[in-house]
């Protein structure tokens, strides 16, 4: 399949760097139904036929419930995500929540993104627990990575990112993000070529945040500052910002498409 070697060699080199995965580890892999986290569980599934570090997967969805939210929201049909899970022979839960009720109908919140990535972020946790995983796996992947540190430093002011693997003692959960060195074009590239049911999110919100307008901000600088991603990316890693390492193979991050 095209494109699936590539992600493969991100993900293993990932793992391998940052240490993600031991014998024994039971891993909720974060299912949205975008290209990010399908293209994830898909690589989880394949990697786990090889790698010697013997781990089980589940993937877990947690269900905005969007539509009507004063009659409680409308449940996604994610069948087609149940199929795919059928497919990787990986057990498939789906949590109900509402939350996109709490931050559209009851705080009517104007910039809803952040609380509402940290609530789904807290049940995707919450619920791995309950089914016995010890890690949960989630799909930032490069220019995530990229972009989320731009964004710290224009509206906060400050150098951080999220990290490549995290322990929450609250929930006894580690984090991993096994997507950090695979650039989103080999993502896309790879979602377009093995068909992944994309289920396309009802967020009112979905496409016009500060995180679209940073990518286009990059995009635009990357036009005449070629290479420009792979350098902040870099920035980070040498000065070991929030658990990034410098990579032991050199330009990971801007290969060449498969033939």
């Amino acid at each position: 399949m095209k494109g699936l070697k590539r992600l493969l060699s991100y993900t293993r080199r990932a793992a391998d760097d940052y240490g993600m995965i031991e014998d024994g580890d039971k891993i909720a892999v974060g299912v949205s139904a975008g290209k990010d986290s399908l293209s994830l569980l898909y690589a989880m599934a394949e990697l786990r036929r090889f790698y010697p570090k013997k781990f089980e997967l589940i993937a877990v969805t947690v269900d905005m419930r969007f539509g009507d939210l004063e009659e409680g929201g409308e449940p996604t049909d994610y069948s087609p995500i149940a199929a795919l899970c059928e497919k990787l022979n990986v057990p498939y839960h789906v949590e109900p929540s509402n939350i996109a009720k709490i931050i559209f109908d009851v705080r009517k919140e104007s910039n809803p993104c952040s609380l509402c990535a940290k609530l789904r972020r807290g049940m995707v946790n919450d619920t791995a627990k309950k089914l016995g995983c010890n890690k949960v796996a989630l799909g930032h992947h490069f220019d995530d990575a990229v972009e989320t540190f731009m964004l710290n430093l224009f509206y906060e002011g400050r150098l951080g990112c999220f990290s490549p693997v995290t322990y929450l003692d609250r929930t006894d959960i580690t984090v991993i993000r096994p997507l950090i060195y695979a650039p989103e074009k080999d993502i896309r590239y790879f979602a377009a070529s093995a068909e992944l049911p994309v289920v396309e999110s009802k967020c009112p919100a979905d496409g016009a945040t500060e995180r679209e307008s940073m990518k286009q901000l990059l995009a635009d600088l990357e036009y005449n500052n070629k290479g420009l991603r792979h350098r902040i990316f870099g920035a980070m890693q040498k000065a070991g910002l929030d658990g990034y390492i410098e990579a032991k193979v050199k330009n990971y991050s801007d290969p060449k498409k498969d033939e």
